[in-house]
């Protein structure tokens, strides 16, 4: 990672636009209540015991996503054709609707609607292990260019036969140091104080040092977990994320975001927002430019608050 501040002065610097989001129009929102219908028929919801499937009163709601990239039905061994390799993208794919009230980010949740998704975060990654896929990944997409479709806030959860590749990277580090990088580095962050951004309910929110987009964001748990659909972290997580990217708000504006939960080892959540664009050198050395500081991030965060 590259930290060039000047890159953000050249003339014509490519930005995402603050407030680019996709499907506001609230009459049409298909995650909009009142609008059951308009979805595949509810997998899981929180709402009043007497409540019927599909119909309003919900407080969180789960639903098939309409366009996976996996399905659980496909099956079959690799097909191997010289030295390329093929297999069935077998999985599932779920839309978690945060809110019954059409809000557009997770920065505007309230408290205990977050912690009501963690909840359906929880339940879901329950039934993915009874039925046979071992890892969840969850995330958030937010803005356009984000890869957001739709702009009612809303969470996926992909059920896998295994840890995804990024992950199985990052175990495989812990490895080859022979121990969880994660304590070390919270251990030495903590020390100075240089990147902590915040520190609550025995969470903490750090400005990623290799930084790939200004105010990247590490949220890990203080205690070293494996499982963040059994930890009772998770909902103090999510909330914590939700107020810093609040911050992220304040200051640029409701840039595009992704976040993705990572599972195993020590668990942690990982929150991109999506300010610049990734361009040639990006893509094709692996070299990331960021025009802002991990320390200056944190510092600005913190005076955000």
């Amino acid at each position: 990672m590259v930290i060039a501040p000047l890159r953000s002065r050249r003339p014509g610097a490519p930005r995402t636009s603050p407030g680019a989001t996709a499907g506001v129009d609230i009459a049409n929102c298909p995650f909009c209540e009142g609008h059951e219908e308009r979805t595949p028929p509810e997998t899981f919801a929180l709402g009043p015991p007497d409540r019927a499937p599909d119909t309003p009163g919900w407080l969180v709601r789960v639903v098939p996503n309409k366009f996976p990239a996996f399905a659980p039905d496909l099956t079959g061994p690799p097909r191997h054709v010289g030295l390329l390799e093929s297999r069935p993208a077998r999985g599932n794919q779920e839309v978690v609707v945060s809110s019954p009230r059409h809000v557009s980010s997770l920065a505007e949740l309230e408290p205990k609607e977050i912690v009501r998704v963690a909840e359906a975060w929880q339940t879901r990654a329950a039934e993915a292990t009874r039925r046979g896929f071992p890892y969840v990944q969850a995330i958030v997409n937010e803005g356009h260019e984000a890869g957001a479709s739709l702009s009612h806030s809303h969470s996926q959860l992909l059920w896998l036969e295994a840890e995804p590749p990024a992950v199985r990277q990052e175990h495989a580090l812990d490895q080859d140091a022979g121990g969880c990088l994660v304590c070390r580095l919270l251990e030495e962050e903590r020390g100075h104080r240089e990147r902590v951004v915040a520190m609550e309910a025995g969470v903490v929110a750090l400005a990623t040092y290799a930084a790939r987009e200004p105010y990247e964001l590490l949220v890990v748990p203080e205690s070293c977990e494996e499982n963040p659909f059994e930890s009772i972290f998770l909902a103090p997580a999510l909330i914590l994320a939700a107020s810093q990217l609040a911050r992220i708000h304040k200051l640029e504006g409701a840039v595009p975001m992704n976040l993705w939960l990572h599972a195993g080892a020590h668990w942690h959540i990982e929150l991109v927002p999506r300010i610049t664009v990734p361009a040639g050198l990006e893509l094709g050395a692996g070299l990331y430019v960021n025009p802002l500081a991990p320390e200056t991030a944190a510092e600005r965060l913190r005076a955000a608050g």
